[in-house]
């Protein structure tokens, strides 16, 4: 992998969550996100579990919990699907609130809201302590086929250059009085669009051929490798060992 990129999502820091080996926690995030998975739905009282154990990581990652809470956002689509659930699924109706909803679709919206909150507040805790590069060194660590952790790099990398590349193009549009007001702004948003296209693919092809030019056999030096030692494993297993328990309780319980 080649220099750092610095992404708007990760939060610098010195805590012990940040200095563990991005595969040790990458590990742990999908360990963790399968044991919330297999948590039956009936047992709520699981899932504040997990909640918990959360917040102890994200407060010793030093993690403030108001940017938690922005960035849990993201998931407000899927947030708005379960809330549909409800009234429109079949089964048995109860009343709430005066509404007759599904029971099933009541149970169904509480799994997806549950379950899907506590995966991205665990991905979030995950990109906010561990450098898109670093990331990509775990992928490729976990032994992740070198050609997609190849492929995400250059996502990463080159997203930023498309992204400016378009708001100069923004720039240019509005410098010449254009502004979207209606659907008749189509046309030139669409020329735009793929003026972009044409620019980002001409810019790949220059990329790459700069890259074989230089030796490029389709595998990318690795600048500095990175380890995990048995401590660390240990560390990062915590989350999920201690998931593991909740969820081996809640399986009893069932």
């Amino acid at each position: 992998m080649g220099a750092g990129h610095a992404h708007r999502l990760y939060l610098p820091g010195n805590s012990p969550v940040h200095r563990l080996p991005p595969h040790c926690k990458l590990v742990a995030v999908l360990a963790f996100t399968l044991l919330v998975v297999a948590t039956p739905r009936e047992r709520m009282w699981a899932f504040g579990g997990y909640a918990l154990l959360l917040a102890a990581v994200a407060a010793a990652a030093r993690v403030p919990f108001g940017t938690l809470a922005r960035r849990v956002a993201i998931e407000v689509p899927f947030v708005a699907f379960a809330f549909l659930m409800p009234f429109v699924a079949n089964g048995e109706k109860v009343t709430v609130l005066g509404l007759r909803l599904s029971e099933n679709g009541l149970w169904g919206a509480w799994n997806i809201l549950a379950k899907g909150t506590l995966g991205v507040l665990a991905s979030v805790l995950l990109a906010a302590t561990t450098e898109p590069r670093l990331l990509l060194l775990g992928l490729e660590r976990l032994r992740l086929p070198r050609l997609i952790v190849q492929i995400a790099s250059f996502m990463l990398r080159y997203g930023d250059v498309v992204a400016a590349e378009l708001g100069r193009m923004r720039v240019a549009r509005a410098s010449r009085g254009f502004e979207a007001r209606d659907v008749r702004a189509t046309g030139v948003l669409a020329k735009s669009l793929g003026a972009l296209f044409l620019r980002s693919y001409e810019r790949g092809e220059r990329v790459h051929l700069a890259m074989v030019s230089r030796g490029y056999d389709g595998r990318m030096p690795v600048l500095h490798d990175i380890g995990a030692t048995r401590v660390q494993w240990s560390a990062a297993a915590a989350l999920p060992l201690a998931a593991s328990l909740v969820t081996l309780a809640a399986w009893m319980g069932a």
